[in-house]
């Protein structure tokens, strides 16, 4: 099997996109089709969940890089939910669309061994192309993480200069002349040099959020061997020109994320000419605007 690396940049060339669809179900959000009593019926709001991914899916597997569940919204709803998530998972690789599951893990040890061993790769029991994770244990924290993701042929996203506006309070404090968020970007450069795919880059990478561009850019530069994943480009301001420096100049190096925008554009003004039956249609113009206005920035 080729790398997590190679595959990324596989899937951005074969759709000509680097959107990234972020899978975050809600249960006041899903459309009229779908919609169900969440205080009713566990069992069936985990269906509906399912349900409403895979159509996601269905009309974005040929317009998109990757989709990233999150598993937040699944595991609150229990075993039903965490069913669902893993169903969803199997469905994406079964229509041939890599899988970035979002739970942010970090641990030490046995027990990150343990994430790393469910998570990441087809022998696992979630069976992730990729896996996001916290590193602010430290380095032994990531090294369990790094070891399987490169047995597994999967990929890592690091946690560097996230997109949420408190991200400050800790990624950027000075340490040692510099931001905290440079002395973990350093450690995911070294790491994603150490395996390099075909494309140039590694298979671990870094979060780094659209809503900082002044950042993004300089650390492009900090890590020019490391994927990045973007979020924060829509529903949380992030647009297509804050993005631009994430790229290399073969429009590779990065893929964006968007969530709400995307997987709930049947509730946005620019989509009310769909029919609620048609809540599909929203969610698949709305992924190739996206595409269009990204591809068109770089």
């Amino acid at each position: 099997m080729k790398s997590f690396s190679d595959r990324l940049a596989d899937a951005v060339r074969r759709n000509a996109s680097p959107v990234v669809v972020g899978l975050d179900p809600r249960a006041d959000r899903l459309p009229p089709p779908l919609a169900c009593d969440a205080a009713a019926d566990v069992c069936r709001l985990a269906e509906a969940y399912e349900l409403f991914c895979r159509e996601i899916i269905d009309v974005v597997a040929n317009s998109v890089a990757a989709v990233k569940p999150q598993s937040a919204f699944f595991e609150q709803l229990g075993p039903p939910g965490l069913a669902a998530l893993h169903a969803v998972i199997e469905y994406a690789r079964a229509k041939n669309v890599l899988v970035i599951l979002d739970a942010k893990r970090g641990d030490i040890g046995s027990t990150a061994e343990a994430y790393a061993a469910a998570y990441l790769g087809q022998s696992s029991a979630w069976k992730a192309d990729s896996l996001t994770v916290n590193p602010y244990l430290g380095g032994d924290s990531l090294a369990p993480f790094v070891a399987a993701a490169h047995q597994q042929q999967a990929g890592l996203f690091v946690l560097v200069k996230t997109s949420n506006p408190g991200s400050a309070d800790f990624q950027d404090l000075q340490c040692e002349g510099r931001p905290l968020y440079r002395h973990v970007a350093a450690r995911v450069e070294a790491l994603a040099a150490e395996q390099l795919g075909e494309c140039g880059y590694g298979s671990i990478g870094a979060v780094v959020g659209a809503t900082h561009p002044e950042q993004l850019a300089e650390l492009r530069e900090a890590m020019p061997h490391a994927w990045l994943l973007i979020p924060g480009y829509g529903a949380q301001g992030g647009g297509a020109q804050d993005v631009a420096s994430g790229f290399d100049a073969q429009g590779l190096g990065a893929v964006v994320n968007s969530s709400r925008a995307i997987i709930f554009a049947h509730q946005r003004p620019e989509y009310a000419r769909f029919a609620p039956s048609d809540w599909q249609r929203a969610v698949e113009e709305a992924t190739l605007a996206m595409r269009d206005e990204l591809t068109a920035n770089n």
